[in-house]
C-alpha cells in the first residue's frame, strides 16, 4: 500500500504530531522535500510532504498566501520543524493549514529531516518491489492460464479479475470472440469508431479513453500489416501503471497465440492472388471450382469490381470490414491483392455492393473506386475501369467514385484550369493583339463559327457580315495561327482555348 501522512504518524519513533483537526492524512505521498523558500511551488510535483523551519515565515511573511500555494502544488502535507529558531509552529501557520485543509505536522527537534525523508523512502521502495512482484506473478498466471485448455477464455477471465473490470477479446472487424464477464460484450459496438482508427495502423497500436467514471483501453493484436484481433480492458477509475504492464502482458499473450495462423494467412492469400490472375484470364470456371473446396463461392454476373488504394494496413483493414459486411449480408465476395492493389469482387445485385460503401468512412486514409456492371469475360476493363475510379478518388479525397461518374462533369473537370488558361492566353495571343488595332473581330467570330461546327451561312448571320467576310476572317486566323482550322484537332484545340475551364 502507498505510504500515507497516517502511516507516517505511526511510526513512535519520529514523535510527529498532528496539528490540524479536519485535514484529511490518507493521502498517498509521492516524496519527502525540504525547502525554506516563501514560494516552493515551481520545485514540486504533487504528493510531496514538505519540511521546513519556517526560515521564510519568520520573515513576517504572510501564512495564508503561502499555505495557499502549497494547496495549489498539490502538496499533501507540511512538516514544521520545532526547536531550530521556532519553540512552537506559528499559530496563524495553524489557522491557515486549518482552513485550507492541509495536514499540518510538528516536528520535534530531536527528529531530523532525514529520518522522515529514509521513512518515506523505504515505504515507497517496499510498495514499488511490491507493485513488481505482484505484477511478475499474474503475468505468470496469465501465461499458465494462456496455456490451459478452452481457448482464450481463461486468460481473459484472470485478465479482468486483475485488473478489477472486464476484458473483451475482439475479431479483425470487431465481433466479440470472448468476453469477461459475459456482459461486457454489449459495449463493444461502441467502441467501432477507435477499433476503425487502430485498424488502419500498423499493430500493435493502442487508445485509451477515459471518462469520469471509467477507464478504458485498447490494444490492436499482430506483428505486422494485418490486425488480428483487438483486446479492449475497461474498469472504474483510472488504471495504474502495474494493471497496465498486466494488459500489456496479456496482449503479448494473445498475439503470439493468433500469430501462430500467419504462415497460413500468408499462403491463403498468395492463393487468392493466383486465382485473380486466372480468373483476369477468363478462367472464372476453374475458379469457382477450388473456391467452392474452400467453402466459399464466387459472385454471381453482373459484377461490381472495387479497388483500394492505400498502405498495406490499410487495404488488410478494408479486407476486414468488407469479410463483415459480406457475413451481414450472407452475399459472396471474393477478395484478393493485384499490383499493391486491393480488388473485391461482388455481384452488382446484392445489397453488400451498397454496404461496401463504407469503406472510406471505415478505413480513413484508403481510396476506393468502382466500375460499371461487368461479366466474367469483361472483368479485366472492370479492374482497369475500378482502377482508374480510386485514383480520382485519391487525388481529389473523394470517399466512393463510380467509374461511370468520372465522364459526368465532362472534359473540364479533368482540366487544370490554371493551366489550360495559360494556354488560351499563349494560342490566342495574335488574333487578341489583331482585335487591339481594330484589323477584325476574329476571336469573337471564331468562337460564333466553331459553336455552328463550321457551317458559314448560320454564322455569318448571327454575327451579320457576309459569308465571305467570315471566310476571310477565319483564313487569317489560321496563317496567324500556324493552324489548318479544317482540321478536326486544330478545331478541338482553339474551341478549348476559347471556352476554358473555370477555377474555383
Amino acid at each position: 500500500m502507498p505510504v500515507s501522512v497516517a502511516d507516517l504518524l505511526g511510526k513512535s519513533q519520529l514523535g510527529l504530531r498532528l496539528l490540524t483537526r479536519d485535514a484529511s492524512v490518507d493521502r498517498p505521498l509521492s516524496w519527502v522535500h525540504v525547502s525554506e523558500l516563501s514560494d516552493p511551488a515551481p520545485f514540486l510535483e504533487g504528493g510531496e510532504l514538505l519540511l521546513t523551519t519556517g526560515l521564510a515565515l519568520r520573515d513576517e511573511l504572510p501564512a495564508e498566501p503561502y499555505v495557499r500555494r502549497l494547496v495549489d502544488a498539490g502538496v499533501a502535507a507540511l512538516g514544521f520543524g520545532t526547536g531550530l529558531g521556532q519553540d512552537s509552529v506559528l499559530p496563524e501557520l495553524v489557522q491557515a493549514a486549518e482552513d485550507a485543509g492541509l495536514p499540518l505536522l510538528d516536528v520535534p527537534r530531536g527528529t531530523p529531516f532525514i529520518a522522515i525523508s529514509r521513512a518515506v523512502s523505504a515505504a515507497l521502495a517496499a510498495d514499488e518491489y511490491a507493485a513488481v512482484a505482484r505484477t511478475a506473478t499474474l503475468q505468470q498466471e496469465l501465461t499458465r492460464a494462456a496455456l490451459a485448455r478452452g481457448g482464450t477464455a481463461p486468460l481473459m477471465e484472470r485478465l479482468a479479475r486483475s485488473i478489477g473490470g472486464w476484458a473483451l477479446l475482439l475479431d479483425p472487424v470487431g465481433t466479440t470472440l470472448e468476453a469477461a464477464p459475459a456482459g461486457a460484450a454489449r459495449g463493444a459496438r461502441s467502441l467501432q469508431v477507435e477499433l476503425d482508427r487502430l485498424r488502419g495502423m500498423r499493430a500493435p497500436a493502442s487508445a485509451a479513453l477515459s471518462g469520469p467514471e471509467e477507464t478504458i483501453l485498447i490494444q490492436s493484436l499482430g506483428t505486422g500489416s494485418r490486425t488480428r484481433g483487438f483486446l479492449v480492458v475497461g474498469r472504474s477509475g483510472a488504471l495504474p501503471p502495474a494493471e497496465r504492464h498486466v494488459v500489456n502482458a496479456a496482449a503479448l499473450l494473445l498475439t503470439l497465440r493468433m500469430e501462430q495462423s500467419r504462415g497460413l494467412d500468408s499462403a491463403m492469400a498468395a492463393l487468392r492472388a493466383a486465382l485473380l490472375r486466372l480468373l483476369l484470364a477468363g478462367e472464372d470456371r476453374t475458379v469457382a471450382t477450388v473456391v467452392d473446396e474452400l467453402g466459399q463461392q464466387l459472385p454471381a454476373e453482373p459484377l461490381l469490381v472495387l479497388l483500394v488504394l492505400g498502405s498495406s494496413e490499410q487495404r488488410a483493414a478494408a479486407v476486414d470490414v468488407a469479410a463483415d459486411a459480406g457475413v451481414r449480408t450472407r452475399a459472396p465476395m471474393f477478395s484478393a491483392e493485384l499490383d499493391g492493389t486491393l480488388v473485391l469482387l461482388t455481384s452488382a445485385a446484392t445489397p453488400l455492393a451498397a454496404q461496401l460503401g463504407v469503406l472510406p468512412e471505415r478505413v480513413r486514409g484508403a481510396a476506393v473506386g468502382t466500375s460499371r456492371p461487368v461479366g466474367w469475360s469483361e472483368l479485366a476493363d472492370g479492374v482497369r475501369q475500378a482502377r482508374q475510379a480510386a485514383e480520382h478518388a485519391r487525388g481529389r479525397s473523394a470517399g466512393v467514385v463510380s467509374f461511370a461518374d468520372l465522364a459526368a462533369p465532362g472534359l473540364a473537370a479533368v482540366l487544370d484550369p490554371t493551366a489550360m488558361r495559360a494556354f488560351a492566353d499563349s494560342l490566342l495571343a495574335p488574333l487578341v493583339a489583331a482585335d487591339r488595332t481594330g484589323a477584325g473581330d476574329l476571336v469573337h467570330s471564331l468562337r460564333v463559327w466553331l459553336a455552328h461546327h463550321g457551317q458559314w451561312e448560320p454564322a455569318a448571320a448571327q454575327l451579320g457580315i457576309h459569308r465571305h467576310t467570315l471566310r476571310k476572317r477565319v483564313h487569317r486566323a489560321g496563317e496567324m495561327l500556324g493552324r489548318d482550322l479544317d482540321q478536326p484537332g486544330a478545331r478541338a484545340e482553339l474551341w478549348i482555348a476559347l471556352h476554358p475551364p473555370q477555377g474555383d
